[in-house]
Formats: structure tokens, C-alpha cells, sequence
């Protein structure tokens, strides 16, 4: 991957292919590779003929790992992406991002609204409002010496996950501690930008994507059927509703 700094950190990222531009950013204990290439939407972002670029957020993959919790602001989070656009060149880009990634994605678009053309929330309906959670019983499990003894359902699921990844438990912690910060509902109303929601419809931690649709003005649902927070990300009708999204509200 390459790499660049972005307020003192090493932030690893891939530029793929070639066309109107799409930033990708990765959810909670994932990675650009594992949110986005694995499961297929980088080769089938490049196949549609999009310029597909996709970070590995501060304190996953192959970027830096500070331990500090302030280092995981969404804010701080949102302006690492913003800086890479800015470091490529790219004056303005659709965005899409998943779970914390879509957190990340609201931040950056309402810090910076002329840098997005279409914006795409996928795995996070109005928990964005509400914060989700509780998330404490994830720390926990990311802390913990002893994952035998989890008894939590989605701090089992994600310590599972952060293990897969080989990740940094300790950054994961300091990252859940600051990332679930929630948005005002009156500040997501003000968002003027094309925004494609998109959750599974077992998504028992995204919350109500048609709850979130109606806070902003002109915003589209796309349910995934059959599909929880985790089986959401590869799906084809995730697929083919954010190309069929962008084909049609993305061509200015």
C-alpha cells in the first residue's frame, strides 16, 4: 500500500483505477483490504470505471496505531480523509463508508460539504443519531486477557473479528472509546448531498435506516435482505444499489 502523513501519522492507503473518484472508509477492527478489497468492491468500483481510493483508518491495517483516545476523535478521524484527498489532488469525490466508517464519512461531509458529490452510509442507520451501543461490553473484550470468559454477544463478535485482523487491541480500545460520539439529529438534517443509507436487514447495531432517511432532505434507503452487520458488506444488492445510486445521483 502507499502511505502518507496526515497530522503526524502514518495513514496507509490504495489508488486504484481510473475515473470519477470514490473514497472508501473502513469499518470499526476492519481494514481497506478486508471492508474493501476481500469481499470484491474495489475490483467491481474499478470495472464500473471509478478512480477507487481507500484508507486504512488511523489505528488499523497498516497505518499508524496511537494509544491515546484523543488520537481517535471523529473529527481528527474525518480530517485524515479529507487530507488524503487533498494529498491526490482531489478537490471533490463520492464517499462511501461502512459502520464507523459512515460516522467518519458524516464528519468529513459536514466539515467539508463542497469535497462531496454523493455520500453513502452503509451499516448505519439512526445509531448515528443515537451513538448505538452500549459499547463498553466491547472494550472489555478487546482489554481482556481471557477471551474464553466473554459472556457479551457483539464484544465476542468483535473481539473475534479484531483477532482475525491481527489488529491492535489496545488501539481498538482507544479508538471505541472516542469513534461512537453521536451526531445531532439538526446537524445531519443540514446534509444537501445525494445520501444512499444502506442496511442489512438484520442489522441489529446500524439502527433504523428509514429513522435516518427522514431526518435528510432527498436521502435513499437501500435495504439488504437477509443480511446482518457483518454479512451486509459484500452483498449484490449492496453492490448493485450504490452503482445504480451513483449512476444516477452522481453525475455532476
Amino acid at each position: 500500500m502507499l502511505s502518507f502523513t496526515s497530522n503526524g501519522q502514518r495513514i496507509a492507503f490504495l489508488d486504484e483505477g481510473e475515473g470519477k473518484p470514490i473514497l472508501l472508509i473502513h469499518g470499526f477492527a476492519s481494514n481497506a483490504r478486508t471492508n474493501w478489497v476481500n469481499p470484491g468492491w474495489v475490483d467491481t468500483l474499478v470495472k464500473a470505471g471509478r478512480r477507487v481510493v481507500a484508507l486504512d483508518n488511523r489505528g488499523h491495517g497498516a497505518s499508524d496505531k496511537p494509544h491515546m483516545v484523543d488520537a481517535y476523535r471523529p473529527a481528527v478521524m474525518a480530517d485524515d480523509a479529507r487530507n488524503l484527498l487533498v494529498h491526490l489532488g482531489i478537490q471533490r469525490a463520492d464517499v462511501m463508508g461502512y459502520s464507523m466508517g459512515a460516522r467518519i464519512a458524516a464528519f468529513l461531509a459536514l466539515a467539508h460539504p463542497e469535497m462531496i458529490r454523493t455520500l453513502v452510509f452503509g451499516g448505519l442507520g439512526y445509531g448515528i443519531v443515537t451513538g448505538v451501543g452500549p459499547w463498553g461490553p466491547v472494550v472489555d473484550a478487546l482489554e481482556t486477557d481471557h477471551p474464553e470468559a466473554l459472556t457479551d454477544p457483539v464484544g465476542i463478535m468483535f473481539r473475534k473479528f479484531a483477532d482475525q485482523t491481527k489488529s491492535d487491541r489496545v488501539a481498538l480500545a482507544a479508538c471505541m472509546r472516542a469513534t461512537r460520539q453521536p451526531i445531532p439529529a439538526d446537524d445531519l438534517a443540514s446534509l444537501r448531498v445525494p445520501l444512499l443509507i444502506a442496511v442489512g436487514e438484520k442489522d441489529d447495531i446500524a439502527g433504523s435506516a428509514t429513522a435516518l432517511a427522514d431526518l435528510i432532505p432527498g436521502a435513499e434507503v437501500l435495504d439488504i435482505p437477509k443480511r446482518d452487520h457483518m454479512l451486509a458488506v459484500g452483498d449484490k444488492v449492496y453492490k448493485a444499489g450504490v452503482l445504480d445510486f451513483l449512476a444516477r445521483r452522481g453525475r455532476d
